[in-house]
């Protein structure tokens, strides 16, 4: 097991044990399941890198829900499933079919659900034969439905294979989603952590009282801490997030986040911000589709005001 958590995981040594136990049955043989739930910012999607980063001697497949994607059926399955599809031949017949139909490698009626199920269970467990398979899910809350129901029916059918399964599921929206599974509620960091956390991003120490409203301010959340704080000198931290006379308390803090990004994309020049779009836009996470894109709109490719520091 991990003695200890990654570094910047301030405050989360509670979370990453969990994460550490679901590890360790994993690699004896233990199918596990965990559903990470917090609002946006609390650090799920870090707690499943740290997850990632630790699974020695096992295979770890990647699936992300991306709210583009919500209305194509069976795309968050495929990234989840794309290291194994060579073991599709292998399917009993009817899985076979189903799982080729679903992902457009054969034509046919729309799939039998419970096949398709079926089929992602038996690969699963079957590369699991050679060597554990750690399957991470982020954001499900923005998986297509048909995906979601279909991890899911897999998650509470695992029963000895070394299989394990780690979801992120973003709170309010992703309430209802994979309900009554094993659960890990993230809640903001405590007062001495996110302390810690906000005079880390800082590069030095704070007087209490402004530490003690920011931190107050943000709740805690480990995202608003750092974006919140990054670029802004002590004089101005000691203004809190929100100089003016509104209660801030009352914005919810991913708005806020929100807000503070919009800000400083206005900063950036035209064609950078045009750019950025294009790149959340395309959606594969190809560099080149993303050039001829570019190009298409007459815009050069370079992303370097982005990248440098607030």
């Amino acid at each position: 097991m991990i003695a200890s958590p990654l570094p910047d995981l301030v405050g989360r040594q509670r979370e990453c044990a969990a994460l550490d136990d679901l590890l360790a049955g994993l690699r004896e043989g233990t199918s596990r399941v965990l559903v990470v739930r917090g609002e946006a910012g609390i650090g799920k999607s870090v707690l499943l890198e740290y997850a990632a980063a630790h699974a020695s001697r096992v295979k770890v497949t990647w699936g992300r829900g991306v709210e583009a994607d919500m209305e194509l059926p069976y795309a968050s399955l495929h990234q989840v499933c794309a290291p194994f599809l060579d073991g599709v031949e292998d399917l009993p017949q009817p899985q076979r079919d189903a799982l080729r139909v679903a992902f457009g490698t054969a034509v046919g009626d729309p799939p039998d659900r419970f096949l398709v199920g079926l089929a992602v269970l038996t690969l699963l467990t079957r590369a699991s034969e050679t060597r554990p398979v750690l399957a991470l899910v982020d954001d499900a809350q923005w998986l297509d439905q048909v995906s979601l129901q279909t991890l899911e029916f897999v998650a509470r059918r695992l029963l000895a294979e070394p299989v394990a399964m780690a979801f992120a599921v973003r709170d309010p929206e992703g309430q209802s989603a994979l309900a009554g599974l094993p659960a890990l509620q993230l809640r903001g960091l405590d007062a001495a952590a996110a302390g810690e956390l906000l005079e880390s991003a800082v590069g030095g120490r704070l007087e209490e009282r402004v530490r003690d409203r920011f931190v107050a301010e943000t709740h805690g959340n480990p995202l608003a801490l750092l974006e919140f704080s990054r670029g802004r000198s002590a004089a101005e931290l000691a203004y809190g997030v929100d100089a003016s006379s509104a209660p801030v308390v009352q914005v919810p803090v991913a708005s806020r986040v929100e807000r503070d990004f919009a800000g400083r994309l206005g900063a950036l020049p035209a064609a950078t911000r045009t750019l950025l779009l294009i790149a959340a836009a395309e959606p594969i996470g190809d560099v080149r589709l993303l050039t001829r894109a570019a190009t298409s709109l007459g815009i050069t490719p370079d992303a370097a005001p982005a990248k440098r520091p607030a």
